[in-house]
């Protein structure tokens, strides 16, 4: 009974490690968060490795059409976005899609958005 009690836990344990493990060279790995936003909007923080860099998408929706955006994407605190979007569309949403470097260890990447007609804030962060 011990013996596959044990065999079993060695097992399980085994398959919980493979699962963790780091994607290797060539493999897609992404990670999407999604936060409210300081009043009624919300935002989408998707990064995923491509080619080793990482691609970054930003999105907010706030169901207005036509709202002014300032926004602004950073790396471990380096920007490598800043500009403005419109909201568009029946959905009122607007999405930035920009790559960076893959640095050693955890990436820090963040988006924020403010609207420039409420001052509301879209804040959304990934350490990748």
């Amino acid at each position: 009974m011990k013996t596959r009690l044990g065999a079993g836990v060695v097992g399980a344990s085994m398959l919980l490690a493979l699962a963790g493990a780091p994607a290797h060279a060539g493999d897609d790995r992404e990670r999407i968060k999604r936060t409210r936003c300081s009043e009624n909007s919300s935002s989408k923080l998707k990064v995923k490795t491509d080619d080793g860099r990482l691609e970054v998408e930003f999105e907010v929706d706030q169901n207005r059409s036509g709202d002014k955006w300032k926004v602004r994407l950073r790396n471990d605190g380096t920007t490598f976005f800043r500009g403005k979007r419109t909201t568009g569309g029946a959905s009122g949403s607007f999405s930035v899609e920009r790559k960076t470097s893959n640095g050693p260890g955890k990436d820090r990447i963040s988006g924020r958005a403010r609207n420039l007609r409420t001052d509301e804030v879209c804040r959304t962060t990934i350490n990748f």
